[in-house]
């Protein structure tokens, strides 16, 4: 009764933490720490409860499936400002849809441009490894075969890592910069090869800079920045992806765009039509007011600093501890994720996610992200530093502990 492309699919990633954990008992008498999930946790900024008040008289009405002009243009102002784009690159009706989140749209953007064959076989669609579930899935249920690109030394991959034989195949690469895991930023050189292998191998670049607002220090590049200086700046084959769930402490909103060739968008909107169901108006309206302020922005730039900060003088020198150049997430070298992972649990009430569960093997055998641990920075202050420091007093005291007895 399910079809055979769901089946693929393993379990999420917190389903299989949730059975990883089944039957570990956290310490008794001390509260739980959850750093595993990526949901801010910083205050949403009043803009966008009062744009909503303010809209209160048009939750009766079905909003227009492209968006408001208004949002649209918002978003255009934004990426021109944050970007640096020559006016007219991006069109706010050509250029531009705003959707439910970037989930959903990461997701579909394997139905909009994966084909039946490419070259005559199966499709592929490749993805850095290791990624963000939604690649590997959206891969699996438009029918392509999953391509892991392995990121070394903490690098994301290049063009040049696709196998010779699959470049004729490839229908759709995924990139994240800011990388969730890793939060290694992708430079302007190493988007700008992307684009041109996409170009000429004939796929789509699709860039997650989903975290593009949350660094350390410099402002990550964006592709359409890049996209903006070659070929007389053309957006063909490029997709980026936006949203207002880390930039703005908003992931209940559920708010965010796609931008990009023109092509590939109306795509998207014939496959809404469909298929999903188009922003609230009174969100689009708080969506627009968020995406015109870089106050509250500046101020959750700051605070996650000051959580890297806090990381930094608990953790620095051990677990493979780097400071992320964007997103806020630690990737820690643990030796074996889950084994940590459940120890943390039992021993400090610490929920963090295993990195084998965002990552795979090549077949079977081990993937990059079975050594390591995710540990999101978003609980306030006082609750993060309670964490890691719960955290690294039972990672060190792991070490000292036979496996078997560590697994157990």
């Amino acid at each position: 009764m399910l079809s055979d492309r769901l089946q693929q699919l393993t379990d999420y990633p917190f389903a299989r933490l949730a059975s990883l954990l089944d039957g570990v008992t956290a310490p008794a008498g001390r509260e739980a720490i959850d750093l595993s999930i990526g949901g801010p946790r910083h205050p949403a900024p009043a803009i966008l409860v009062d744009a909503i008040a303010a809209q209160a008289d048009a939750w009766n009405r079905y909003p227009p499936a492209l968006g408001t002009d208004d949002l649209r243009r918002s978003i255009v102002d934004w990426l021109n400002r944050r970007y640096r784009l020559p006016e007219g690159l991006v069109d706010s009706h050509r250029n531009v849809q705003p959707v439910s989140g970037t989930r959903e749209a990461l997701f579909a953007a394997g139905l909009v441009t994966v084909p039946d064959a490419k070259a005559g076989r199966q499709p592929a669609v490749a993805f850095p490894n290791p990624y963000y579930a939604v690649y590997r899935g959206a891969a699996l249920m438009a029918g392509a075969e999953p391509l892991p690109l392995d990121a070394v030394g903490g690098a994301l991959p290049g063009p040049e890592s696709v196998p010779a034989a699959m470049r004729d195949r490839l229908a759709l690469v995924y990139l994240c910069s800011p990388a969730n895991p890793q939060g290694t930023v992708a430079p302007k050189d190493l988007l700008g090869r992307w684009i041109a292998a996409a170009r000429r191998h004939g796929f789509v670049l699709a860039v997650d800079e989903t975290y593009a607002e949350i660094y350390d220090r410099d402002p990550p590049p964006g592709a359409l920045e890049v996209a903006a200086g070659m070929d007389g700046g053309a957006l063909d084959g490029l997709l980026v992806f936006h949203s207002l769930s880390k930039r703005s402490n908003a992931a209940g909103l559920r708010s965010g765009f796609i931008a990009g060739d023109e092509r590939l968008v109306a795509g998207f909107r014939r496959l809404r039509g469909y298929g999903s169901a188009g922003v609230p108006l009174p969100v689009q309206a708080a969506s627009a007011a968020l995406w015109r302020d870089e106050a509250h922005v500046e101020e959750n730039r700051r605070l996650y600093r000051s959580k890297f900060d806090l990381a930094e003088r608990l953790l620095a020198g051990r677990f493979g501890f780097y400071r992320p150049a964007g997103g806020f997430f630690l990737w820690l070298d643990v030796g074996d994720g889950e084994t940590a992972a459940r120890h943390l649990w039992s021993a400090a009430g610490v929920r963090t996610l295993p990195g084998t569960y965002l990552a795979i093997g090549r077949n079977g055998g081990s993937s990059p992200g079975d050594r390591h641990l995710r540990v999101a920075l978003v609980p306030p202050q006082a609750e993060l530093a309670d964490g890691l420091s719960r955290l690294a007093g039972a990672l060190e005291s792991l070490t000292t502990q036979p496996m078997t007895e560590a697994s157990s």
